[in-house]
This record gives structure tokens, C-alpha cells and sequence, in this order.
């Protein structure tokens, strides 16, 4: 391994110039057993960036996984510091997760910057954590890798496969329709979650892994593999012992996280089928590497790519049917196959994508397909525009049979429909009201859900993909056309618009939308239009009082002052300022 200069570390630990300074930070980490040659050699120092807590049980197995983390990093001659980051946990969090993701963003770059780190490990899973480790490691750059927690193994209920996630959207239709009961409905839901790991459908937790290996930012084959088998152990180790090597290669975040590397992400998005979140965490992720990105890109870069994977919720299979039909490197292979990837891209292997993969193969074309045999072409997300904001997205691959023939097959206005807006503010005013005989919702309906985006939830809420009332869904109709400023679950098969920005709280125009408005949704123009005058809307504008909740807390405050729209992946405009900043030494503590 080629050696550095002068390690960042010994900025703190072995400063010849400022020896009472080197005494002072040597000292302490001395206390519980390091020694002055580990401290004070040319061994790199590498933080393990740990996202695992009894808080966070998605990512707990990471406190188990840290240990070959360690393991490798030792053996590759470099001493591990392990420390924590803010916890996440998409589904324990309130009022949402999504607030989290910048300050776990925060700590780490506050973390990397301070204290003295030569290179990180970073501890992925849970959807949210992926997105911020990575947005933090790309403002830091600093050499970085990161190692997913791999998903839960297969759940099943009664001799039946049921994905985490996808599983609740379902059993809240039966429960509603009359056909379980409350008990059967936990019991249910429990079937999905047998093993430690995260989400075990394509939901935005193994979508966001996927892509973190797609950008090159894990060592190859490393998004798919159940937490619970030993590969991820090995993996671990392996992951460890090339944090090392970084170091000394001097292969940083900005040389990895590229124009091309972006592109390469959407891509395979779209192949994957994956989540309605994975542009907000992108976006994200390249606003912070200083890498220019929209979601013009999705539409051009993914939405013509066809999709490969059938995996839950817009599929029949689940992840580890995923891994062992070959993975994601099955995929790359078969996209790098058909031209529809950047080969030449670096990874943190220290090869090109294409020299990645080059050897992959599909194992189980039942769970991926090739490329001249897809489940469905063109199935990237469709980016639309129109008069009641400027982008939101639709996924393609989740537009069903039953819901293209009851809204998208009119011969006379095909892939276009028209309905009749239903609207909430909230999901309290949603669960409160949508059995509401009085609001006489019918098939020509539209749903559409506002106040749930970054200002207005705050941190924007996984509440767009609402369900039609009882009555409907006890005749059978169980999906409606929804709309909305906020997100849904990326485990949701839901053909909702989502992500509508700018925001009802921003004075986007879904929040001058009334109950009775006609929507128009025409797919063929990529437009959302309520059919009402300009100058109606105009009026509307004038009179408008925003809606917007009490802030509970102060970083609601803060974040709902700063944060951008979704469509600019909801960041601190101010904070991606500041990048590159792991190679400025911060000034002396005394």
C-alpha cells in the first residue's frame, strides 16, 4: 500500500511542532488501552461510523457487524475508532424519520471534520442512514466506504411469503374491507420481520443500498446480502480491511461520486424498480458531492430503462430471492451488456464498474430478467409538471393492470384521465374524514394529500398512498388516484404523484386546490393540471393563508427554515456550501 504524506491524524498525534498540543489530544486516548505506537505510527485511524442502536433495529446488527469491521481494519494494518451518529428509524421516529436525515448528515460531518480520522466506514441500512452517511462523507471527502446491514431474511405468515412494509398497505385494505381482524392483522404484520436486517422488499431501504453500490461507494455484491447470513460478516471484514487501502491511495468521495456515477444510480433505479424516495436521497447526496443534478436527469437518464427485478411491492419475490438470483451485480452486468451504463466509472474497489462486473451473471430469471426479455420497458420514474407545481414523480412500474384499465385505457384520451380532487390537510384530516359519507368519494375521485412536505410536516411524510374509503374497498375498489406534496413508503405499490414541489407550505399551488376541482393527469405531456383559469388561480394566490403546524421542537425550527424542496433533495442550501472539508485541519481545541 502506498503510504500518504502525513497522515490527517497525526495532525493531533504526532505534531514534531506543536509537542504540547500532540500531548494533550495523545493523552486521553490513551486511557483505556491504545498505545502511543498505534497513535503515533503511520497506521491510518479509521472511524466506524455506527448507525446501529436498540433505537434504530433495522441497523442494530451493525453493532454486531462492527467487530469484523474492526477485524479487517487491524489486519490491514490500521487502528478502528468506533463512534456514533445520530439514530434514525424510519417507522419509530416521529413525527417522521426524514428530519433525521440531515442531522445525522451533521453529526458525521461535524465528526469527520473534528476529530482526527484518516478515513470512515460507514454503517448503512435503513434508507434514511444510506442517504446521510453518504451526504455527509461527500461534503467531508475523506476516503470513504460504506457497508450496508443487508436486508431481513424472507417472512412468511401461515406457509405465505410476506415482504416488510408492502405486507401493512395490504393488510390495511383486508382490515378495512372486512376481512381480517385486528389480531390477524398484528399477526400478519409480525410474519414479515423474521431476522435482523431491514426492509426485505425493494422498498427505499434496499433500493438506497443498491444504489450506494451502483454509485461505487461498496465493494461489489455488497447491497444484497441478508443480514443474517455470513457472507455479510465477511463482507464486513473485507470492507474493513479496503478502508485501509483507501487511505493510503488517497481515494476520495469527489473521486468516486461523479456526473457519471449519478447517471449509473438512476439507471439502475429504474431497472430495479426501486423506491419513490431514492431521487429525494440522490439529489441529495449530489448536492452535497457539488455534482449538478435535477430531476430533468431522472426523466432523461432512467425513464426509458427497462425494468428487470420482480421483487415486492411492484413484483412477486423478496430480497433474499433477490440475492440468490444473483444481486445486483447480475443487474449491473446485464445493464453494462446493453449499453446502458458507464463502464469507465472508479469505484471504491479501486476498479471500474465495468471491471466489477464483468464476470456476473443472472442465477434465477424468474427474479431478474435481461435486458431483451424485461417485465416492462420504459419504467424509470416519469417526472411531471403542470399548474399546481413545477416536478413531482409518478412510478411507472407500480401503474397496474387493474388501475391502467380503470383510468388509463380510454381509446378516445388514452394514458390520461380526469378526476374530481378530494383534499386533506394532513393525514389527521384524512384518517378523520375519509369515510365521511359527506364527501361522496367515488372512482372519479382523486385523493389528494398537502401539508406533508419538508416546511409543512416538518421533514415531509410517507402519507400520500391513502386508501379509499370502506365502503369502496368492501366493492372491491381498493386504489384511487392520490396526490401529493409528501412522500410514500418505498415498500408502498401505491401509482401515486408524489413528491409535489414546490410544497403547499412553500405557497405551492396545491394549497389554493378545493374539494370539487378537476384534475387532469395526462401521462402522454408529463402534466398535472387542476382545470381552472390562470386568473382563478391568481385570485386563490392573493387570498391565501398558509397552513402550516407549530414547530414542537427547535430543529423544527431550523430545519423548516432551511430545508429545500424535494425536488432539490431536501437539503440546508447553505450547508452544501461547505465541501471538501476534511483536508482543512480545524484550529487547536486549547
Amino acid at each position: 500500500m502506498k503510504k500518504v504524506k502525513l497522515l490527517r491524524s497525526r495532525h493531533w498525534f504526532d505534531d514534531p511542532d506543536t509537542p504540547g498540543m500532540t500531548a494533550l489530544y495523545l493523552e486521553r486516548y490513551l486511557n483505556y488501552g491504545l498505545t502511543r505506537e498505534e497513535l503515533q505510527s503511520d497506521r491510518p485511524i479509521i472511524g466506524i461510523a455506527q448507525t446501529g442502536s436498540d433505537l434504530a433495529p433495522c441497523n442494530r446488527h451493525h453493532l454486531e457487524l462492527a467487530t469484523r469491521i474492526k477485524e479487517g481494519i487491524r489486519d490491514a494494518d490500521g487502528v478502528p475508532l468506533e463512534f456514533p451518529v445520530h439514530p434514525i428509524q424510519e417507522t419509530g421516529r416521529r413525527p417522521t424519520a426524514a428530519l433525521d436525515r440531515n442531522l445525522q448528515c451533521i453529526t458525521l460531518i461535524e465528526v469527520l471534520h473534528g476529530y482526527p480520522l484518516d478515513g470512515v466506514v460507514l454503517t448503512t441500512g435503513c434508507d434514511k442512514t444510506t442517504a446521510a452517511l453518504l451526504m455527509g462523507a461527500a461534503s467531508v471527502n475523506l476516503p470513504a466506504i460504506a457497508l450496508s446491514v443487508g436486508p431481513m431474511l424472507n417472512g412468511y405468515h401461515l406457509g405465505n411469503c410476506v415482504g416488510s412494509g408492502s405486507v401493512i398497505w395490504d393488510a390495511r385494505c383486508k382490515l378495512s374491507g372486512g376481512e381480517i381482524d385486528k389480531e390477524e392483522f398484528m399477526e400478519l404484520v409480525a410474519g414479515s420481520a423474521p431476522s435482523v436486517g431491514h426492509c426485505n422488499t425493494m422498498g427505499t431501504a434496499l433500493t438506497m443500498n443498491c444504489l450506494a453500490e451502483a454509485l461505487g461507494m461498496t465493494l461489489p455484491g455488497c447491497a444484497s446480502i441478508p443480514a443474517a447470513y455470513r457472507e455479510r460478516q465477511q463482507m464486513a471484514y473485507l470492507t474493513g480491511k479496503r478502508s485501509v487501502e483507501l487511505v493510503g491511495e488517497d481515494l476520495t468521495c469527489s473521486e468516486i461520486l461523479s456526473r457519471k456515477a449519478f447517471e449509473n444510480a438512476i439507471a439502475v433505479c429504474a431497472a430495479l424498480g426501486g423506491s419513490t424516495n431514492a431521487p429525494v436521497h440522490i439529489n441529495a447526496i449530489a448536492r452535497h458531492a457539488g455534482v449538478p443534478l435535477s430531476m430533468s436527469d431522472w426523466q432523461e437518464a432512467g425513464h426509458r430503462v427497462p425494468l428487470l427485478v420482480n421483487c415486492q411491492p411492484t413484483g412477486e419475490y423478496l430480497a433474499e430471492d433477490f440475492h440468490r438470483a444473483g444481486g445486483l451485480p447480475a443487474v449491473i452486468n446485464e445493464m453494462l451488456n446493453a449499453g446502458l451504463l458507464h463502464p469507465d466509472q472508479i469505484t471504491v474497489s479501486g476498479r471500474t464498474l465495468g471491471e466489477n462486473y464483468a464476470q456476473c451473471h443472472i442465477i434465477e430469471p424468474k427474479v431478474i430478467k435481461p435486458v431483451r426479455e424485461p417485465i416492462q420497458p420504459d419504467a424509470g420514474f416519469m417526472v411531471l409538471t403542470g399548474n399546481l407545481f413545477e416536478s413531482a414523480i409518478v412510478k411507472v412500474s407500480a401503474i397496474n393492470q387493474s388501475f391502467r384499465d380503470e383510468y388509463l385505457s380510454n381509446s378516445d384520451d388514452p394514458d390520461a384521465f380526469e378526476a374530481v380532487a378530494v383534499v386533506f390537510d394532513g393525514p389527521e384530516d384524512y384518517h378523520a374524514r375519509i369515510n365521511d359519507p359527506s364527501l361522496n368519494i367515488t372512482k372519479k375521485s382523486i385523493l389528494v394529500m398537502r401539508g406533508a412536505g419538508p416546511k409543512g410536516y416538518p421533514g415531509s411524510a410517507e402519507v400520500v398512498n391513502m386508501q379509499p374509503p370502506d365502503t369502496l374497498i368492501k366493492q372491491g375498489t381498493l386504489a384511487l388516484p392520490t396526490l401529493g406534496d409528501g412522500r410514500q413508503s418505498g415498500t408502498s405499490a401505491a401509482p401515486s404523484i408524489l413528491n409535489a414541489s414546490p410544497e403547499a407550505a412553500a405557497g405551492g399551488n396545491l394549497a389554493i386546490l378545493k374539494d370539487g376541482d378537476k384534475i387532469r393527469i395526462d401521462l402522454n405531456t408529463r402534466r398535472v393540471d387542476v382545470l381552472i383559469e390562470d386568473s382563478e388561480i391568481a385570485q386563490r394566490q392573493q387570498k391565501l393563508q398558509l397552513k402550516i403546524p407549530e414547530s414542537q421542537t427547535w430543529w423544527q425550527q431550523v430545519y423548516r427554515e432551511h430545508v429545500s424542496s424535494l425536488s432539490s433533495g431536501a437539503v440546508f442550501d447553505d450547508m452544501v456550501a461547505y465541501n471538501d472539508i476534511g483536508k482543512k485541519i480545524p484550529r487547536h481545541s486549547h
